[in-house]
């Protein structure tokens, strides 16, 4: 893996864990958070800083080999659709932090994991075609995501009336 494209992911993926962590970090101690009903199968709040860095470290390693791939095949319209894919994936990523805890705005935040979840699975299907096993730990990252649209929704449901 070539030093500069793992840096660019890497630089990438940080800027989302700290545009992230910005809007959740002070909010998950918050009384707007502590009120919310929540449903019995959600994980424990340390459960997060321990999926999220693992999920990101992922991510980053991940689109750092596809990318040097397609790179070396030469194939630049591929790498720019990868990059693309990757740069919406992560502005999705860390727009859901700031609809759920900044904005409180619970349905919006269960569309925004939603779409978060079609483009991680969008994600890994491209990395798997370049890269095939070696992409394959990256499928943790949509399955987390679809867990987290199960949970968003249920939050913003039980909690629609409030």
């Amino acid at each position: 893996m070539k030093p500069k494209t793992m840096g660019a992911t890497a630089a990438a993926v940080l800027a989302t864990a700290v545009a992230g962590g910005a809007a959740s970090g002070p909010a998950v101690a918050s009384p707007w958070y502590a009120r919310l009903r929540k449903p019995s199968y959600q994980p424990p709040r340390q459960a997060f800083p321990i999926v999220w860095p693992l999920l990101y470290a992922d991510i980053a390693v991940v689109s750092a080999d596809t990318l040097d791939r397609l790179s070396d095949e030469e194939d630049t319209r591929a790498a720019r659709r990868f990059g693309a894919a990757l740069a919406v994936n992560l502005g999705l990523n860390a727009s859901w932090s700031w609809i759920f805890f900044n904005r409180h705005r619970l349905g919006a935040a269960a569309l925004t994991a939603a779409a978060l979840t079609v483009s991680s699975a969008d994600l890994t299907r491209r990395a798997v075609a370049v890269r095939q096993q070696r992409a394959a730990p990256l499928a943790a990252y949509p399955a987390w995501c679809a867990f987290a649209t199960v949970l968003s929704t249920h939050i913003w449901w039980i909690n629609r009336r409030r």
